[in-house]
């Protein structure tokens, strides 16, 4: 975890904020801005583990959008950094736009 700040970003995460919270390796954080942050302002995210796969997985049937949806910063999904990349919360799992599908990138629960 490293420490991050966030120009015009002037308050503390915890209940009520605004932001997303998540369960993420035993503590809860919030989704800001692509980041994932902790209450004290660490800064984390998704390890590449067996819960969280980074392999192709030929694509996944997902309600949470249609089959052309692109994910970006503009999507209306929450950004997620995973790994050496960043993911998209969609009905409490990752995706990641992969070759024309979504790949399922594991579980992103929330708090």
């Amino acid at each position: 975890m490293t420490n991050h700040a966030h120009p015009n970003h002037n308050h503390t995460h915890g209940p009520g904020c605004g932001h997303d919270a998540v369960k993420h390796d035993g503590h809860v954080d919030y989704l800001h801005d692509g980041h994932l942050h902790t209450a004290n302002g660490e800064e984390c995210k998704i390890a590449v583990d067996a819960a969280h796969p980074v392999a192709c997985d030929q694509g996944h049937s997902c309600a949470g959008h249609k089959a052309d949806h692109v994910h970006s910063a503009t999507c209306g999904h929450p950004a997620v950094p995973h790994g050496d990349h960043t993911d998209y919360v969609v009905n409490g799992h990752l995706h990641n736009r992969h070759d024309g599908h979504c790949d399922d990138h594991g579980p992103l629960r929330s708090a």
